[in-house]
């Protein structure tokens, strides 16, 4: 019987349904993949050979390539790994996996066995109960708290002035409720997409159109659109209520009476895809709100913001395959980042 190479994996791993790659524990470079991780991957394992784990790893990951190489050569050693990977896949799209590293010895050489499961539907579903969680336990609790106590001064009041306030807070409260249901309402479409009514679209007319509708609403403010690269994508309604979000913010908080925002179209010098900025002139976000995004369901003073317009960007975003990503702009303002898949331009005369 021949011996079994070092450089492939045993026949039997080809028939799983679960993603199988074989590692070299030095470099974490692939070395043999079944089907269904090049299926998970979107990668053919011909090219995976010459990736390096950061160039098929999610920009916006929590671990950097240096973690993952360490991950690899631990499990070499013979200390098991599991974690959740976020995957780049060939196309832009991104995908959540849980991976499951150990050695193994082919060939009399070390090499690490990767098993690898998609978990993106039920990480979506996961964060979106953590999220529906912490606005019941905290902000409709804290809103409901208002108005029963202004309820109850209401009761006791013996003047109309004093009446008036109070009944204004309420007023403001229930407002406020009412645009945090309508938040969860796109959340909840942004989480269950139809991937059919996407629209193959110029990144930059997108935008015009959605700031069109922006600027009617505020006419004071100075909204501007850049085109610094024609891209093109496909979208659905989930990137217009991205990017209303991401511009009303830099509107609405604004702390100049005419405030100013831009958007920035373009290509990702890092990744190639499509590149949408947003710049305002506005307080910082704070980072309890940016540090919610990725605890939505803990209880924790860091996921008790109440930024839910800043979840509908981030799920969005990522439910067209996307990322978003939030950086200071020195002393000028924030900038909130969009990356999306990109297409190609339709042909002449197409």
């Amino acid at each position: 019987m021949a011996e079994q190479s070092s450089e492939s994996l045993p026949s039997q791993f080809g028939q799983l349904h679960i993603g199988v790659a074989l590692y070299d524990p030095a470099t974490a470079m692939v070395l043999d993949a079944n089907e269904r991780l090049e299926e998970l991957f979107g990668y053919r394992t011909a090219r995976l050979r010459r990736l390096s784990v950061d160039e098929y790893s999610a920009n916006t990951y929590d671990y950097s390539s240096t973690r993952l190489r360490e991950r690899f050569r631990a499990a070499g050693d013979g200390e098991t790994q599991a974690f959740r990977w976020r995957i780049k896949r060939d196309d832009g799209t991104l995908v959540w996996v849980q991976v499951h590293l150990s050695a193994l010895t082919l060939g009399g050489e070390r090499r690490v066995l990767a098993e690898v499961r998609d978990i993106e539907a039920y990480t979506t579903a996961s964060q979106r109960v953590g999220l529906l969680s912490r606005i019941m336990r905290h902000n409709l609790r804290n809103d409901l708290i208002v108005i029963s106590g202004r309820a109850e001064q209401i009761a006791s009041a013996d003047d109309r002035e004093g009446v008036a306030e109070h009944v204004g807070k309420i007023r403001e409260t229930a407002s406020s409720i009412d645009r945090m249901t309508d938040s969860v309402r796109q959340i909840e479409r942004a989480t269950t997409p139809d991937a059919g009514h996407r629209e193959h679209q110029r990144a930059a007319a997108a935008a015009r159109r959605v700031v069109a509708d922006i600027r009617e609403r505020y006419p004071a403010a100075t909204i501007t659109v850049e085109e610094a690269t024609s891209m093109w994508f496909s979208v659905d309604g989930t990137f217009a209520q991205a990017l209303s979000h991401a511009v009303e913010n830099g509107v609405v908080h604004a702390t100049d009476p005419e405030p100013a925002v831009t958007v920035t179209v373009g290509e990702s010098p890092n990744t190639g895809r499509v590149e949408i900025r947003v710049s305002d002139h506005c307080p910082p976000i704070p980072d309890v709100e940016i540090d919610a995004l990725d605890a939505p369901g803990e209880n924790t003073s860091t996921a008790h913001g109440t930024g839910v317009g800043l979840f509908v960007m981030k799920w969005s975003i990522e439910a067209l395959g996307g990322e978003i990503a939030f950086e200071r702009d020195g002393d000028r303002g924030n900038v909130v980042s969009f990356y999306l898949p990109p297409e190609a331009p339709p042909e002449a005369g197409a």
